[in-house]
This record gives C-alpha cells, sequence and structure tokens, in this order.
C-alpha cells in the first residue's frame, strides 16, 4: 500500500538535470522545513533533463509523522505529461449523469503522476490533476523516446517480479516456522485471543508489511543477477525489527497473530496475477458483492479482447491495461475480504477485513481514473463507458457500507 500524499502538499519541486539522479524538495502543510528527494533513475521523457515546479490551490493538513523528512531511494514513474479530462462535479455525482443522459462537465487538466520508492517509507505516490505545473529554465539533457519505453517496460516488470518472489519467500518463511514451532487448533482460535484487533493495528500491520515488501523490491533491482532473495528478505526482516522493534508478545498474542497472519497472506496482492484460481478446495459462502466484482471484470475483459480495444504494443500504462489490472485486483481483493465464512465476520477478523476493503476502494478509484482515460483519448464509445461507470460507483458506495458496519461492529465490542 503506497503513501498518497497529494492533498497535504503546498509546494514543490522535482529536478532531473542531472541523468541518472533525482532531486527535489516537497513543502507539506502543518510542516515547515520541506521533505527532500534524493533519488537514484531519470523521470519520464517529457520531464527528463528539466526541473518542474508545482503548487497545490488546496493544500490540506494531515501529513503523518511517521514520514521521513528525508527520502532517499528509487524514482519510480515521474511525469506530468498525461492530459486528463477533470470532472467538474463530485465523484459520487457522476453515475446521476449517466442515467440521465445529460452532458458530463469536464476540463482538461495536466496529470502529475510522482512514485518513488524510500528505504524509510517505502512507496510514495502523488497523483493529481489539480496542482498548477510549470517547467523552469531550458533543459540540460533529452531522453529518446526508446530509453523511455525501455524504462516503463523495466519499472513495471519489476514489480510483477517482485511480488511474485516475495509471495512464495514468505510461504517458504511460514512453513519453516511452523515446523519449528507449531500452533495448536485451539489456541489459534479467534475466539481464544483476547481483545480483537483493532483498525489502526490492522493498518500498521499492513504498513510494516508494505515497507519490508518495497526495501525488498529496491535491493533486488539494485543486485539484479547477483541478488539472493532468501539472504535479503532474512536480512531486511532482521532490519526492520532494528529499526522498529515489536512488542515482546504474549503467548496469546502469538496465537492470535498467526491466525490474523494467515488471513492477511490470503489476500496477497499477487493472488491478482491468477483471478480465477479458487482459494480453498472446499466449498465456502460468496458473498454477493464478490461475486459482482468477479462478473464484472470477467465481462469487460471478455469485451475488450472481443473488440480488440487493446494494441499489440502497448505498453503497462495504456489505459485499458490499467482498467482491467485495476479491476482485477479489486476482485480478488474483494473475493478474499468476503468470501469464506458467513457475514459478518468473527470479531477478531473485523479489522483485516476493514483494511482489505479499504484496498478495494483504492483499486475501484484506479479504475476510474482509467475511465477518464478512456474518455479523454476517445478508446470506446461513451455508451460503453456509462454502464461501466455505474457499477464501479455502486460497487464502491456498497464497499463503503460494508467498511462502515465492521467499524461499527469494532465500536460496539460484541458480535
Amino acid at each position: 500500500m503506497a503513501w498518497r500524499l497529494d492533498e497535504h502538499v503546498i509546494r514543490g519541486e522535482i529536478d532531473n538535470r542531472t541523468r541518472g539522479r533525482t532531486t527535489g524538495r516537497i513543502w507539506f502543510a502543518g510542516r515547515t522545513d520541506p521533505v527532500e528527494l534524493a533519488l537514484d533513475g531519470n523521470c519520464w521523457r517529457d520531464l527528463a533533463g528539466r526541473r518542474l515546479e508545482f503548487v497545490n490551490p488546496e493544500p490540506k493538513p494531515g501529513l503523518p509523522e511517521s514520514f521521513a523528512a528525508r527520502q532517499q531511494g528509487a524514482v519510480g514513474d515521474i511525469t506530468a505529461s498525461r492530459k486528463v479530462k477533470v470532472p467538474d462535479i463530485p465523484l459520487d455525482d457522476l453515475h446521476l449523469y449517466y442515467k440521465t443522459g445529460r452532458e458530463m462537465p469536464w476540463h482538461w487538466g495536466n496529470s502529475l503522476y510522482l512514485e518513488w520508492v524510500s528505504a524509510r517509507n517505502g512507496r510514495v505516490v502523488i497523483e493529481t490533476a489539480s496542482f498548477e505545473l510549470k517547467i523552469v529554465g531550458e533543459p540540460a539533457w533529452e531522453m529518446s523516446e526508446a530509453e523511455e519505453q525501455d524504462q516503463r517496460r523495466a519499472n513495471a516488470a519489476a514489480l510483477d517480479s517482485f511480488m511474485a518472489r516475495m509471495d512464495e519467500a514468505l510461504a517458504q518463511r511460514r512453513e519453516r516456522k511452523e515446523q519449528k514451532s507449531p500452533v495448536q487448533d485451539d489456541e489459534a482460535a479467534p475466539g481464544n485471543a483476547g481483545e480483537p484487533m483493532t483498525e489502526e493495528e490492522a493498518d500498521q500491520m499492513q504498513a510494516r508489511s508494505n515497507l519490508l515488501a518495497d526495501r525488498i523490491e529496491v535491493r533486488m533491482a539494485r543486485e539484479r543477477e547477483e541478488a539472493d532473495y532468501g539472504k535479503i528478505l532474512e536480512e531486511e526482516i532482521e532490519r526492520l525489527n532494528r529499526e522498529f522493534p515489536p512488542a515482546e508478545p504474549t503467548p496469546e498474542q502469538l496465537a492470535r497473530n498467526a491466525a490474523w497472519l494467515e488471513e492477511f497472506n490470503r489476500g496477497s496482492d499477487e493472488a491478482a496475477e491468477n483471478p480465477d484460481a479458487e482459494i480453498d478446495d472446499e466449498p465456502c459462502y460468496e458473498h454477493p458483492l464478490a461475486g459482482r466484482a468477479a462478473e464484472i471484470y470477467a465481462t469487460w475483459r471478455e469485451l475488450a479482447e472481443a473488440e480488440h480495444w487493446l494494441p499489440e504494443d502497448a505498453v503497462a500504462e495504456h489505459p485499458v491495461q490499467e482498467l482491467l489490472h485495476a479491476l482485477r485486483r479489486a476482485s480478488v481483493k474483494l473475493t478474499v475480504a468476503l468470501n469464506g465464512e458467513e457475514w459478518p465476520p468473527d470479531l477478531n477478523f473485523c479489522a483485516i477485513k476493514i483494511v482489505q476493503l479499504k484496498k478495494t476502494r483504492e483499486y475501484l478509484d484506479d479504475a476510474l481514473r482509467a475511465l477518464e482515460s478512456f474518455q479523454e483519448e476517445k478508446l470506446v464509445p461513451p455508451t460503453r463507458l456509462g454502464p461501466l461507470l455505474i457499477e464501479l460507483i455502486d460497487l464502491a458506495h456498497d464497499a463503503d457500507e460494508l467498511i462502515a458496519e465492521l467499524r461499527e461492529r469494532l465500536e460496539r465490542g460484541t458480535d
């Protein structure tokens, strides 16, 4: 899960005038001093060799204190080249325009996308079409189109391969730990685990896992062919424990955490690469919302293939790729969060389900942003986009209602 910080930005600057090195400063609401960027790698072609300044007209406080003042790491994707149509009405009202046939109010905007991975905070993303952008001075050097395409493909391939290795290595690690110290079924039962996990604890557990994953990804990319994944995994776990020592768990907490960890791992994003795979061999409860999401993804994937929406040479950032990628991950996340046991879940798993549903909402937001690009580039007729937009907004609203339901159960503290 990335840090998404665009609403907290006051202003900032990105400088890639030195080839292979990207620096910058970003001022956030509530902080006096800027956050310093010191990143290896280049921006995309539109910003390569250039210095960009940006201003947020409506900054909001709320930047977490744990966000480091110096972000040292590697560049992800950094560009300001995307022109998008920005809706002039709240997202919640978009479906009303499609249902009534009224013309959608849009305006053109430059979409800024800043992504990097830092040693301290992991993956960070600032994505917005509302900032004021300005290129300062003349470019110091130029990137070729071929170089940019190579960079984009390398970024996408590195992330996909990393997630696959991460899932496999963690599974092997769990098996080794279970062989050394097996947990009895009656000890691991959530009902014997004491107080249920809070949403804050679940967020912290997920953030810790994400930071570990991001750090491993950076090292795998840096060490390349010489990388030893098992060794890197062990070293980064030890490093994380030194920097953020976990509290000494009680035997009851160890049993509870084992159950939680198993539930989290069922929700690995790697499952999104095989959305049709069954999670369990035994029949289980299927939540209707998860079924709707799976049906939406399958329908639009088949439609995209049948009508040849995607060119053969399409890059990972093509809107069709982004839409299908987001729909697939949202579907898998909902399947993991909602299917299995009867709804609602055991009180001890409510916080985990909330975190999984919040991640689903992020993927649905990604899908809606992809639809903006569909509209901009006129990739498909508006009559195709209208029904999908309504389905996605309804799906997001229903997910929000489930999150509210689980939060209410946690607040009550009873099943």
